[in-house]
């Protein structure tokens, strides 16, 4: 009698079972990492958090940019869901307001997702293709905002982005003794991107190849 006959194999689910627990078990462990430390927390650490080796860590992430996806891409597409709302509403300001509040908001509650809407990751497909979406979704507010002459015609999306540079540097300082600062910031710049407020000012925005440039440095 043939071996396969004498000794049936063991069924695969059980593994793919204890695989995937695995997986969700990482993607856990670094949310939090994360959300403490950054894109650059230590992958080493946020495997002993699970209790397995790195080597299995990366059988399932074979790079920190596929960790980091796939910890990011439900709480991009849930800010992908709040933007559309914004773009719908039909005030367009309330709509540009609404807009930087959940972008900041979310910014101001992970500091990994603060890094990921600064930085640019040129050498992955899936971060270029996320960060154009949200990007996209940036200039058709920000247009509409304009066209209702509620927002100076003068600022771009990359003033937004630098306000989201600024923001970062912000929370870093004020989060342990006051989590909210953020929030008088964002308000006084909001302020300032008020049409009726405009003054000239002395230098010209970031072109779109520079802002790009400097993502890609934050990421360096």
């Amino acid at each position: 009698m043939s071996r396969s006959a004498e000794e049936p194999a063991s069924p695969a689910r059980p593994r793919r079972r204890d695989a995937q627990r695995n997986r969700e078990r990482f993607i856990a462990a670094a949310q939090a990492a994360f959300a403490a430390h950054g894109v650059d927390a230590s992958l080493e650490q946020i495997a002993r958090d699970v209790g397995l080796a790195i080597g299995t860590l990366y059988r399932h992430f074979p790079t920190r940019v596929d960790l980091l996806l796939a910890v990011f891409e439900p709480k991009v597409q849930k800010f992908v869901e709040t933007a559309e709302h914004a773009l719908a509403m039909d005030d367009a300001w309330e709509g540009f307001c609404v807009f930087l509040e959940a972008l900041f908001g979310m910014q101001a509650g992970d500091r990994g997702f603060n890094d990921l809407v600064s930085m640019r990751f040129p050498a992955s497909e899936r971060t270029e293709a996320m960060h154009d979406r949200l990007y996209q979704l940036l200039e058709k507010i920000l247009h509409r905002a304009q066209e209702h002459g509620v927002v100076r015609p003068d600022i771009t999306e990359a003033d937004i982005i630098t306000l989201v540079w600024a923001n970062g540097r912000i929370i870093e300082a004020t989060s342990h003794a006051a989590p909210q600062a953020w929030r008088r910031n964002l308000h006084l710049m909001i302020d300032a991107f008020r049409a009726e407020n405009r003054h000239e000012l002395p230098e010209p925005p970031l072109t779109g190849e520079q802002l790009y440039a400097a993502m890609v440095h934050l990421s360096g």
